[in-house]
C-alpha cells in the first residue's frame, strides 16, 4: 500500500511512518523544510518537499498520484498565531483533500482534535480558539465529501509517554490523555479497516488493544 502523509515531520507522522515502513508499506511524507528530509529517510520514508500553505491543488495532486491512502497529520504547531491555524489546520487540510480526490486516493484520514464539536467557551485563549475553529472547519469540509472514504480521528490530550497498545476508541470517549505512539498505531489500524470510513472518532488511552478497538468500531458501522 502506498500512503502519503501531510505534515510528514510532525510527531505523530514520524511515528506513523516508522510503523508503516516497518511492515513494508510505501510511504511518502510531505514536508515544508528540506532539512527535515533526513529524519524521514532514516525510517525508509520518501520525503516530499511541498509547502501546503502556498502550493496549488495541481502541485499536490502530483504527489498523490498512485496513492492508496492519504493522511493529514499537519498542524501549525505551538508558537504559531491564529492566522496560521487557519492556513495550515484548515485550508491546507482542504487543499490536501481536494488533491486526494483528484488523484483518486479515496481513503483519507485526518488527525483532528477533541473540543471541535462546539464553539470554544468564553475565556478560551484566542489562539487556541482559532485552532479549534480551524480544525472544526476542516472536519466539516471533509465529512461533506462523497469522493473520499474519510475517517476523522480526534485524539485527547497528547503525551510522549511510551505507547500502551491499548486505547478507547468511540464516537465519544470523554476527555483524557493518549500517547502519540498509540495515536500512530490507531491510524495504522484505521487504514487497515476500511469499514471505519465515514466515522468521526475520539481516542484516549484505555483497555482495548488497538486492532480490536478498530475492529469493534468497524463492526458497528
Amino acid at each position: 500500500m502506498r500512503i502519503v502523509i501531510a505534515g510528514g515531520h510532525g510527531q505523530i507522522a514520524l511515528r506513523l511512518e516508522r510503523l508503516l515502513t516497518a511492515r513494508g508499506d510505501e510511504v511518502a511524507g510531505i514536508i515544508r523544510k528540506p532539512e527535515q528530509a533526513g529524519d524521514l529517510l532514516a525510517s525508509g520514508t520518501e520525503p516530499v518537499v511541498c509547502d501546503l500553505e502556498t502550493a496549488s491543488v495541481e502541485d499536490v495532486v502530483k504527489h498523490l498520484e498512485g496513492a492508496d491512502a492519504a493522511v493529514f497529520a499537519a498542524g501549525a504547531g505551538p508558537g504559531s498565531g491564529a492566522a496560521r491555524k487557519d492556513t495550515v489546520d484548515h485550508r491546507s487540510a482542504v487543499l490536501f483533500a481536494d488533491a486526494a480526490e483528484r488523484a483518486g486516493a479515496r481513503r483519507f484520514l485526518i488527525v483532528s482534535s477533541m473540543g471541535t464539536s462546539q464553539e470554544p467557551p468564553p475565556g478560551t485563549d484566542p489562539v487556541f480558539a482559532a485552532y479549534l475553529r480551524a480544525k472544526a472547519a476542516a472536519d466539516d469540509d471533509i465529512r461533506a465529501r462523497d469522493g473520499l472514504d474519510w475517517t476523522v480521528l480526534r485524539p485527547g490530550v497528547l503525551t510522549n509517554d511510551p505507547g500502551t497498545g491499548r486505547v478507547k476508541l468511540a464516537e465519544h470517549t470523554g476527555r483524557a490523555e493518549v500517547t502519540r505512539d498509540d495515536v500512530a498505531a490507531t491510524l495504522v489500524a484505521l487504514l487497515d479497516e476500511p469499514r471505519t470510513a465515514r466515522r468521526t472518532l475520539e481516542l484516549i488511552n484505555g483497555d482495548t488493544p488497538v486492532t480490536e478497538a478498530a475492529r469493534t468500531i468497524a463492526e458497528q458501522s
